[in-house]
Parts: C-alpha cells; sequence; structure tokens
C-alpha cells in the first residue's frame, strides 16, 4: 500500500500529470480506476456507457453495436435505465469494466477494483481480461490478488515507495514479493507434484 501502484495508473490514464518524466503510450486507453471514475450518477446505466465510450473517442455508431453485449456482460440489465446513484457499489463496477473490456481499448489500466464484484463476477472478469490480453492488446493489472496476477500475467513488476524493486516474469516476481520482511507472512507457496513434501500417503500441495 502507497507504492504508487494507483499513481501510476492515473498517469497513464492521462488523469494526473507527471511532476517529472515523460510517459510515452501508443493505442487508444481504457481505464477501470476508482469506483465511479467517468461516469454521472444522475444519468442512467444506459447513458453512462454512452458517456464513457465519448471520453474514450468511441463513436455513437460503435458504442449502439455493443450495447447489447456490454449490458449482458454487466448483468445489470433490469436497471440499465436506472440512475447510476441508485446503483451499488458492484453494480457500478460491473457496468464499468463491462464497458471498458468491449469498447476494444488497444490497452487496457486495471485497478484493484474488481475486489468489489461478487466471486462468480470476478471470474468472469478474469476470464475476459485473459481474453483480451491474448488478442495481442496490452493490458496493465494492478492487484495484491497472487493468484489473479500468476494466471493473467506474464510479466510483473514490484513496486515499492515509488520505485520498481522487481520487473521479471511473474513466477519470479512474485517469489521475489512474498520473500521480502514485510510479505513474509502472507500471500502463498505453492510445490509441483513432484516437489511437493510429504510422503506417498500425504503431500502438501499448497499453503
Amino acid at each position: 500500500n502507497g507504492a504508487g501502484k494507483s499513481t501510476l495508473l492515473k498517469i497513464l490514464a492521462q488523469i494526473t500529470y507527471p511532476s517529472r518524466g515523460d510517459i510515452e503510450i501508443n493505442g487508444r486507453v481504457a481505464s477501470l480506476l476508482e469506483i465511479g471514475t467517468g461516469f454521472h450518477p444522475e444519468l442512467t446505466g444506459r447513458e453512462n456507457v454512452y458517456l464513457n465510450g465519448t471520453i474514450l473517442d468511441i463513436k455513437k455508431k460503435e458504442i449502439d453495436l455493443k450495447l447489447n453485449d456490454i449490458v449482458e456482460f454487466s448483468g445489470v440489465e433490469k436497471f440499465i435505465d436506472t440512475p447510476l446513484k441508485r446503483y451499488s457499489s458492484g453494480m457500478g463496477v460491473r457496468l464499468a469494466f463491462s464497458v471498458a473490456a468491449h469498447l476494444n481499448p488497444e490497452i487496457l489500466l486495471i485497478d484493484e477494483v474488481l475486489a468489489v464484484g461478487d466471486v462468480e463476477f470476478q471470474k468472469k472478469c478474469l476470464g475476459k481480461i485473459d481474453k483480451i490480453s491474448k488478442s495481442g492488446r496490452t493490458v496493465i493489472f494492478v492487484s495484491h490478488n497472487m493468484h489473479a496476477i500468476k494466471n493473467l500475467c506474464s510479466k510483473t513488476i514490484v513496486l515499492e515507495n515509488g520505485e520498481i524493486k522487481k520487473i521479471s516474469s511473474s513466477d519470479k516476481a512474485i517469489e521475489y514479493y512474498l520473500s521480502t520482511s514485510s510479505n513474509a507472512i502472507q500471500g502463498e507457496k505453492s510445490w509441483s507434484k513432484k516437489d511437493a513434501p510429504g510422503n506417498n500417503r500425504i503431500r502438501l500441495k499448497a499453503i
């Protein structure tokens, strides 16, 4: 916490300007940062989809084509014409993620807001993120969830006090993160079938 992860995403999303240095971005960026970013509470869910698309510089025709997919994925069909201020925080996140994921950004920035959704929707989101990254687009995913990072990300950056401490394959970065003194008491350690400690009766797969 406080390492600068969310600040970095805000700089990449061009919400915050860097105090020094430069950022170069090649491609259209969509971001899912703090709950409610880019949404207006007085507008309905449907109106917010169009507002968000406009912010992303997407033409109305393109949004029209994707609207049904966005609404279906979000699971808020019954409330799509209800003002956003009546939504729960989880419903807002579902709609925001669905908009960001379906409007085909070349770069998708995702902060830890997915923690708000229920378990089923989180699985659905992680599946969608995986699909987006495998289609050749860039996903920058900020999380403390080691399992999600391991499954989704081929490369991981460990940040501490605004500095890069490690940039490597996710396995090595996670190992480094968990081995540092302040993180040593949390996280997950797992073994392959071959290396798992134990005997023929019982083996330890993960802690």
